[in-house]
């Protein structure tokens, strides 16, 4: 819906109620999340003035001419400037409120009246349905079995890992009230399901028999954080698995460790396009309570910040002990002996890496594979011959859905081509392909990517299926390789703390000789966000805070004899890389 304007020069342009109620989610957002003053003030005046020039009222509204309009002539329509639903902010230099209009144009995700807690919109929810297919698929492979849990826990479970506790209690939500009626003792919701599921372990597992126990649960989760809330990123409740396994030897428990691993970096790399790091958490970073925690980090290029994309944890026999949770089993030397456990998860926030990884200023872009429509099928329509067009359009869809392609087409007479391009383009379809008259006549259509913008002029419809089906597999590998790039450019490294924090401050992930002391990390944590602080005014930085461990790179170059600390003078055990961070 577009509402038409005047400027003085008594030129026509464009102001969506789309515009309008896209900026009124970014005002309820940073009102609803304890946004600073100047932020807040700064989005209400872009929404009264987008309002003021929309023609919309303080109730939101369009304001009533009192004189009606006499309809434009037909001839003159063509000349009218399209109103363009696309997304506005240029996502390096505002790519916070670029990542809001890319939802909301998307049609991604709708804003509730519950701060932190949204809704995943189909366009969104099929891709977290290509990755669940993806991986579901893969653990099953491994012997690993669903089932559910509930999503209450007694304070007593809660409570019975002192590490665990410690490490989820700011997060935790409580129930302590049944309609009118108080309950006896309050009941958490799950922000994680080891304290549900553990219980359980320790009755069912008496011998070595019934080892190994994998199960996985497709499940939502609670964590009632206080941050800024960032759909798909950082959630109040949000979709996940969760994998959770006991074995008889930290040997078999190791290995799962690295294949679970590995699963989530094909889903990252394979499935979604974005490449990643596997590595391991420092002892700070790690899961509390775990004895070793596996990760595969992501780059966000535009803010320079890493993201934890995925974890693998080693529990080690912490949570089996008889302080804990007690899950014994009998060996086959008839010996009593605990458990050693995993835990690990992937959440719904790889929707938010690969939509920050792969978007441009025109919006979303969408890897082929996780795409609910790949190709559009856009008839260029006349007064003349659009019968025929569109029944071309239509069989040429059915042969590509034949086929295994997840091809539309869009019909309507009362949009323009040009409303069309930038409707499915803003929503990242990968193929658009448009077939006219002249087309026709030559029997072919055009193809255009959405990654690169490049048309492919005179494709024959002979054989148009596997043309299409080229083009879908080199989308998804060049979106992976530009990404890639990206990643690779903005890996640096140091070996003192000076060059370490300039490389940071220009929005790189930093490989550095490291202590791996949870001091000496604490240290780099709090100093960085200080010296950071102080260097405010040089323009040539992006200074966003403290700069933190992401992980220890598993591919490791070899440490030269005597290397130090890149921050203290103790000896360096490892390359870690360092950044900044989600």
């Amino acid at each position: 819906l577009c509402i038409t304007m005047s400027t003085e020069g008594g030129a026509q342009t464009k102001a969506t109620v789309e515009e309008v109620t896209a900026q009124g989610l970014i005002v309820r957002e940073l009102k609803s999340s304890g946004a600073s003053k100047e932020e807040i003030t700064a989005a209400v005046e872009k929404l009264v003035a987008l309002k003021k020039s929309a023609g919309i009222s303080g109730g939101g509204r369009a304001k009533k001419s009192k004189k009606k309009a006499a309809p434009a002539p037909a001839k003159k329509e063509g000349n009218q400037k399209s109103a363009l639903l696309g997304v506005e902010a240029d996502r390096m230099e505002n790519f916070s409120e670029w990542y809001v209009q890319t939802l909301a144009r998307a049609e991604l995700i709708e804003y509730t009246d519950i701060s932190g807690c949204f809704v995943i919109r189909p366009n969104s929810f099929y891709i977290w349905e290509k990755v669940t297919e993806f991986f579901d698929a893969e653990i099953k492979k491994l012997g690993v079995r669903n089932s559910y849990f509930p999503i209450f826990v007694s304070e007593k479970a809660l409570n019975s890992e002192a590490d665990f506790v410690e490490g989820f209690a700011p997060e935790v939500a409580w129930v302590t009230k049944a309609g009118s009626s108080d309950l006896a003792e309050p009941i958490a919701v799950r922000p994680t399901s080891e304290t549900i599921m553990y219980p359980m372990f320790a009755k069912w597992i008496r011998s070595h028999r019934d080892l190994p126990l994998k199960l996985n649960q497709w499940c939502n989760v609670v964590r009632w954080e206080f941050k800024h809330a960032v759909p798909f990123l950082r959630a109040r409740e949000f979709l996940w698995q969760e994998g959770h396994s006991a074995f008889a030897t930290k040997e078999q428990a190791d290995e799962e460790v690295m294949q679970i691993l590995d699963l989530y970096r094909r889903v990252y790399e394979d499935i979604l396009a974005v490449p990643v790091i596997p590595g391991k958490k420092t002892n700070k970073e790690k899961f509390a309570g775990g004895l070793y925690t596996t990760t595969v980090e992501a780059f966000i290029e535009p803010n320079g910040r890493a993201i934890q994309a995925a974890t693998s944890h080693s529990l080690g026999q912490h949570f089996s002990t008889k302080g804990a949770f007690n899950i014994e089993f009998e060996n086959e030397s008839g010996e009593k002996a605990n458990v050693w456990q995993n835990s690990w998860g992937l959440s719904t926030r790889s929707i938010g890496v690969m939509i920050m990884t792969h978007g441009d200023d025109k919006g979303l872009v969408l890897p082929p594979k996780v795409a609910s429509i790949q190709v559009i099928v856009i008839p260029i329509l006349q007064k003349q011959g659009s019968d025929d067009l569109i029944a071309k359009a239509k069989e040429l869809v059915a042969a590509m859905v034949a086929s295994g392609i997840r091809a539309e087409g869009d019909y309507r007479q009362n949009y323009k081509p040009g409303w069309k391009y930038n409707h499915y383009e803003t929503r990242g379809v990968p193929i658009r392909l448009e077939i006219g008259a002249k087309d026709m006549a030559k029997s072919a259509v055009v193809l255009c990517r959405r990654d690169t913008g490049k048309k492919t002029f005179d494709v024959k419809w002979d054989g148009l299926s596997e043309s299409v089906s080229t083009m879908l597999t080199d989308i998804q590998d060049n979106l992976f390789t530009v990404a890639k790039k990206k990643y690779d450019d903005h890996l640096k490294s140091a070996d003192n703390y000076t060059d370490f924090l300039n490389l940071v401050n220009q929005k790189n992930i930093v490989s550095v000789p490291f202590c791996c002391t949870t001091e000496c990390e604490n240290a780099v944590k709090k100093k960085s966000g200080e010296d950071s602080q102080a260097l405010a005014g040089d323009q040539q930085f992006e200074l966003t805070g403290s700069a933190k461990s992401l992980c220890i790179p598993f591919k490791q170059p070899e440490l030269p004899e005597g290397q130090k600390c890149f921050a203290c003078d103790k000896a360096a055990t490892a390359f870690c890389n360092f950044g900044r961070s989600y």
